[in-house]
Formats: C-alpha cells, structure tokens, sequence
C-alpha cells in the first residue's frame, strides 16, 4: 500500500473520512469534504460526477487506487470513492499523491 492510503487509513481512524458513493456525494454538497478519492475503477460515469461536483464546490479530487485498496485503506472490503473530512490530511495525502 502507498504513503497515500496509509494517511487515508491513519484519517479513517482519527474519524475523518467517509466512504461510499452517496456519503461522499454528501460530503460534498454539504462541502464537508476536503478531498475526495476515486478508484480507477469506478465508471467513467462515477469519475465524471465526482471531478464534476468537486469543480463545482472547489474540492480537490483524486482518480487512484484500485476498489480493493481503497477499501484497506478504510479498512472495509471495496469501497469506490473516499471523502477526507480534515485540512490537514488532506493536504497531506495531496502532497504524496503529486509527489508520485
């Protein structure tokens, strides 16, 4: 697993994340979300809403990871998207993703 979902999983333990397509989309609307996550795998229709809605309410999002490991990173089974609810995860996770 990258240093990017390992600060996923270390911001699901602090309480700072939700997963799930309509948690998410929540999160979102709501602008609770700092960053959102997508998995590679989700639909070209799942990505297009996410990177639509983020431009939107000007929240970062994220297209990686397979369903599999952003589920470890959740420590659920497969999720496809992850809302990060916290600044400073957020910019943290951002900073190792760009960095890859």
């Amino acid at each position: 697993m990258n240093k990017g979902f390992s600060m996923v999983g270390l911001a699901t333990r602090a309480g700072k994340t939700v997963a799930g397509e309509f948690s998410v989309e929540k999160a979102v609307k709501q602008q609770k979300a700092k960053l959102v996550i997508v998995s590679q795998e989700a639909s070209d229709n799942t990505k297009k809403l996410f990177k639509n809605k983020c431009s939107y309410y000007k929240i970062p999002c994220i297209i990686s990871g397979s369903r599999r490991e952003l589920g470890e990173a959740t420590g659920k089974k497969e999720r496809m998207s992850i809302a990060v609810l916290d600044e400073a995860f957020s910019k943290s996770i951002i900073q190792i993703f760009n960095g890859q």
